[in-house]
């Protein structure tokens, strides 16, 4: 018995070393073996959070061959600080600590600490709203225009949606908007601009977030297609290098356009993607000014999970 419990305490002590100094991966293996748990009750607990995570990938986590990058990944991490007994934020802090940008990361990407704090709050957000992730929606097609103005700052963008219903009832559209860092949501604006209206706006100054209710004034029945329009007016950060749009899965046509302010033209653009926050960039492609609108583009046929941005230089 005293052995049994002189285990107990080395197990405990190893977990609060682990959670003191990480890195992400030893914290996790700690609480799991201090708990007792095998993966596959661990998996069991996440299913009864609503949270589906394969045994496969959490024993990948425990050995640091992977790390949670998604969406669902992260809520599966919070989730897992519960059922392990962990406090608030233990294992997420350390994941936000391991940002160690890779070195062929361009030096204006967001960070994969920003990238892991916005997932936490818009989850957050999106609750508040009532709002599932995709809303009972799928894209079909989606044109973004972003504009950046005269003093290199982003000015406001706009989004065209097609969307089809995959559920009975839709009324409505959550936008989520990520400003520049130094951004301040309260002093932007959400313009609705064809077949819908603003509803309630959710913003978050630390993360730079704004998520904002489209309301449709018709509730859409499974099948039904959908087209509308809306804006969001910033221009409250400083000077911007890039816009990125990220995609939890697969989907239909994405397009963007950056406009430039003809008295702030960039140097050189260039598009990239990106197959999680956490992984380095690559597809880079220069793109060349074209048009008195002084613009760029990119045009995904059908997207796939991960990010695709345009970045630009200054001179």
């Amino acid at each position: 018995m005293p052995h049994a419990t002189q285990h107990a305490d080395d197990a405990t002590a190893d977990l609060d070393s682990a959670l003191r100094g990480g890195p992400f991966h030893v914290a996790l293996r700690a609480a799991i073996a201090a708990r007792g748990l095998p993966l596959q009750r661990v998996q069991h607990h996440l299913s009864r959070h609503g949270v589906k995570v394969g045994v496969t990938s959490l024993s990948y986590w425990q050995q640091g061959a992977r790390r949670p990058q998604r969406p669902e990944s992260l809520r599966a991490v919070r989730a897992l600080e519960e059922i392990l007994q962990l406090p608030d934020e233990s294992l997420i802090r350390l994941l936000a600590d391991a940002d160690d940008r890779p070195a062929d990361r361009d030096a204006s990407a967001r960070s994969y600490r920003a990238f892991v704090a916005a997932s936490g709050v818009l989850e957050r957000l999106l609750a508040e709203l009532d709002s599932a992730v995709d809303g009972g929606l799928h894209t079909l097609g989606h044109h973004e225009l972003v504009r950046i103005g005269a003093h290199r700052e982003l000015a406001g963008r706009e989004s065209h949606h097609i969307v089809r219903a995959h559920r009975d009832g839709v009324d409505r559209f959550v936008a989520v908007h990520h400003g520049d860092p130094g951004c301040d949501p309260d002093r932007m604006a959400v313009r609705a601009l064809e077949n819908c209206r603003a509803g309630r706006v959710r913003r978050h100054h630390d993360t730079g977030l704004l998520v904002a209710e489209l309301l449709f004034d018709t509730r859409l029945r499974t099948g039904d297609t959908f087209l509308f329009r809306y804006g969001v007016e910033d221009g409250t950060a400083g000077v911007s290098r890039e816009y990125v749009r990220g995609f939890d899965s697969a989907g239909g046509q994405y397009a963007l356009q950056v406009r430039f302010d003809g008295r702030a033209l960039p140097v050189r653009c260039h598009r990239f993607t990106q197959h999680t926050a956490a992984a380095p960039r690559s597809g880079h492609q220069d793109l060349a000014l074209t048009g008195p609108h002084h613009s760029v583009h990119l045009v995904e046929p059908r997207v796939r999970s991960g990010m695709v941005g345009i970045g630009w230089e200054w001179g």
